[in-house]
């Protein structure tokens, strides 16, 4: 499956990227992924987002295809990451949610080698539409 394009915010294309310079060499060649994704983005100021883009600290609901299962997270910063229903951005899943738009799919690897194919349902809040961009 080929991956969809994505439109990422400036700021939290810096703020991943302090993040992950940040890291310990060895972390940080563990998310080679994230920053290829950060590096094909589409980047926007803040004030020039999609409000149906999952940006950092949106809240996404996801169905899955084939049960219609739905599923509702928060894309966050590690530090956040502890909480129910909160994914980190540094975790494969976070990564690939990032820059998604409503009506766009990805495949959620699963333990064991399966996994889900959910497409973006609702953002349920992202912080660019609501005008909380200090965060």
């Amino acid at each position: 499956m080929s991956r969809p394009a994505i439109v990422l915010s400036r700021l939290d294309v810096e703020r991943i990227e302090n993040l992950l310079d940040r890291l310990p060499a060895k972390e940080a060649q563990q998310h080679a992924s994230l920053r290829a994704e950060l590096e094909r983005a589409e980047v926007r100021e803040p004030t020039q987002m999609p409000a149906d883009v999952v940006t950092m600290n949106s809240t996404v609901t996801f169905g899955e295809e084939g049960t219609g299962d739905r599923i509702t997270i928060s894309l966050v910063y590690p530090a956040a990451a502890g909480k129910p229903g909160a994914v980190s951005i540094l975790a494969p899943v976070g990564s690939a949610l990032l820059g998604l738009a409503r009506g766009q799919e990805i495949d959620w690897p699963m333990p064991g080698g399966q996994s889900r194919r959910l497409r973006v349902m609702d953002i349920d809040y992202q912080p660019e539409s609501a005008g909380d961009l200090h965060r």
